[in-house]
């Protein structure tokens, strides 16, 4: 039983609980960029990985 709550607990500390879907809408937007704009991929990826971060850590929500 206390093993449940463990796993329950660190469920909720690792999940990511956003009023919107920040995440996929910020892929879609950086993969239609790269799709239009090639070169700048590495730009989109660094910007998304920066996001997902930010979003990880609980600084951006």
């Amino acid at each position: 039983m206390q093993l449940d709550n463990v796993i329950n607990a660190l469920r909720s500390s690792l999940s990511i609980n956003l009023p919107f879907k920040l995440l996929p809408i910020l892929a879609l937007v950086l993969g239609i960029g790269a799709l239009v704009a090639p070169r700048f991929l590495n730009v989109f990826v660094a910007i998304f990985l920066i996001a997902y971060a930010l979003v990880g850590f609980g600084i951006l929500r």
